[in-house]
């Protein structure tokens, strides 16, 4: 064999091993790559709104209108709504991110797969409508909307359409809000305003007046407290749904992949706002076998001796405790 040939032979075997070692590194790219986009479908998020079939379904344009309305629910609905006048001026949506399409947002991904179902709050079976009702009373501090009004049909069939592929029963990973770990102490509303002034001041306010848009018809940033927030009946006003629901989303800019807060951080400020003043709620109705209520509902009586204090700001982990302890025990009295 000549020194040409050798060349060339050297050459082709070169070759042949950087295409073998490009085809493993691809190989293992996609893999990869499979391996994030597996990751990323095991966690539910909702269709987005150029997802909505407008033309090819006959319900297609009440589903963008359900959008429309969790999205700028102040536009139609709020204190100058241009169909009814109910609510404070708060969006569905500045609660239910993405109108309701975001992992961990408190979205949707739930709702049409689990409902109607049994609630302990009110001690009966719930439906979609009853369920939107309540967040408008609560969350908006709002009156609720007729069943067989175009608004609520339009809701109801926005979340029927996010929620439809989800199989029934199941609550997809990534829906309503995460759970955070019990800290070992109580919540500190003091140091929870620290964190509320450095992080969350600049777009919700000095007060927690929050920021209305320009038209001064709906909010930019929404109210933490005051007349035109959440009232004391709200999922909200729990500090584990606030710490859960501030840990993945705020502030601005933060999601489940990149949060800003640390839990302590998440906890502090949720002891911060909700210890602030906001809207009554007659709530005598709620949660009628009282040991059924949540660790951190902040009101009694309780079927167990802790205080409404503790049940506020922890710590929880001893309540928790006493109701596993006793969850077989029927309540001889009120605490």
């Amino acid at each position: 064999m000549n020194s040409r040939n050798i060349i060339l032979l050297f050459i082709l075997l070169v070759a042949l091993i950087a295409a073998t070692q490009t085809g493993c590194s691809s190989q293992g790219d996609e893999k990869n790559i499979a391996s994030d986009s597996s990751m990323q479908q095991s966690m539910w998020v909702g269709a987005s709104v150029n997802q909505i079939p407008y033309y090819s379904r006959k319900d297609g344009e009440l589903i963008w209108y359900g959008r429309e309305l969790i999205a700028n629910t102040s536009k139609y609905l709020g204190p100058k709504g241009s169909v009814l006048q109910i609510s404070n001026g708060m969006n569905c949506q500045n609660c239910h991110l993405d109108a309701g399409t975001r992992p961990w947002g408190n979205n949707y991904g739930a709702v049409y797969s689990t409902y109607p179902k049994f609630r302990d709050r009110s001690g009966g079976i719930e439906t979609i409508y009853k369920r939107v009702n309540d967040c408008i009373e609560r969350s908006l501090n709002g009156r609720a909307l007729d069943t067989g009004s175009k608004e609520m049909q339009a809701i109801y069939a926005y979340i029927k359409w996010l929620g439809e592929d989800v199989k029934r029963g199941e609550k997809p990973k990534g829906s309503g809000i995460v759970d955070l770990p019990y800290l070992n102490r109580a919540a500190n509303p003091q140091k929870g305003k620290e964190v509320y002034v450095q992080k969350c001041q600049t777009c919700h306010g000095t007060n927690g007046e929050g920021q209305l848009h320009v038209d001064g018809n709906a909010y930019t940033y929404p109210p933490l407290w005051g007349n035109n927030s959440y009232n004391v009946g709200a999922g909200l006003f729990r500090l584990s749904r606030f710490a859960g629901y501030v840990k993945n989303n705020m502030p601005f800019g933060a999601d489940y992949h990149a949060p800003q807060l640390s839990a302590e951080e998440a906890w502090d400020v949720a002891a911060f706002v909700n210890s602030q003043p906001r809207p009554a709620k007659d709530l005598k109705s709620d949660w009628p076998d009282i040991s059924k209520k949540p660790i951190d509902h902040p009101f009694g009586p309780y079927a167990d001796p802790f205080t409404e204090e503790q049940h506020k700001y922890g710590p929880f982990a001893a309540i928790k405790t006493y109701k596993e302890q006793n969850k077989n025990h029927k309540p001889t009295g009120k605490h």
